[in-house]
């Protein structure tokens, strides 16, 4: 089991015991079944980050505090330095690099976000809100909705994030790309 999943996934228990929280209800806030949620508090499973957006947003919790565990405590400015960022890397192909997790009250969570090119098949997510995509460095195959997009380094994407959408490295070689999700 990758560490960085299973610090998650004892965050989101750590979570629903703390408020309470029925397994029925928080699975059903998530969009999983009962089983489904609790393969991913026991960390035996990735956790989309469609789920912890939704435990999130509904919970009114930090994205940020539920992927890296940190509070945030700035208000005027957080400057995070070129690969500084907290990171977690949720599966083997995806890593995200936290760039704003130490701002209070974000009305925006950025994230510079690698993929790894893999084999396996493109996994889709959705979650509430709209995201904006920049390729940083490389190719990334965008699945959303039914449609698939090739975006190339400097292009740029706003999208409904509700949305079934997935990310896949093209030409075998990472994808680096700027992600914000409002």
């Amino acid at each position: 089991m990758n560490e960085q999943i299973r610090l998650i996934a004892e965050r989101i228990k750590g979570l629903r015991e703390v408020l309470d929280i029925q397994i029925p209800d928080i699975a059903k806030i998530c969009g999983v079944s009962e089983q489904e949620f609790l393969d991913i508090e026991s960390g035996d499973k990735d956790i989309p980050v469609s789920v912890l957006h939704r435990i999130s947003q509904h919970y009114k919790i930090e994205l940020s505090v539920l992927m890296f565990g940190d509070e945030a405590h700035m208000n005027t400015y957080y400057l995070t330095r070129a690969g500084k960022g907290a990171t977690v890397e949720r599966s083997e192909a995806y890593k995200y690099q936290a760039l704003a997790n130490g701002f209070m009250n974000r009305k925006v969570t950025p994230f510079l976000v690698t993929v790894e090119p893999t084999d396996k098949h493109l996994t889709l997510n959705t979650h509430e809100g709209q995201e904006f995509n920049m390729i940083v460095k490389g190719e990334m195959l965008l699945h959303i909705n039914g449609k698939d997009l090739i975006l190339k380094e400097g292009d740029s994407i706003y999208f409904n994030s509700s949305l079934p959408h997935g990310m896949k490295a093209l030409n075998d070689e990472p994808v680096q790309f700027l992600a914000v999700i409002i």
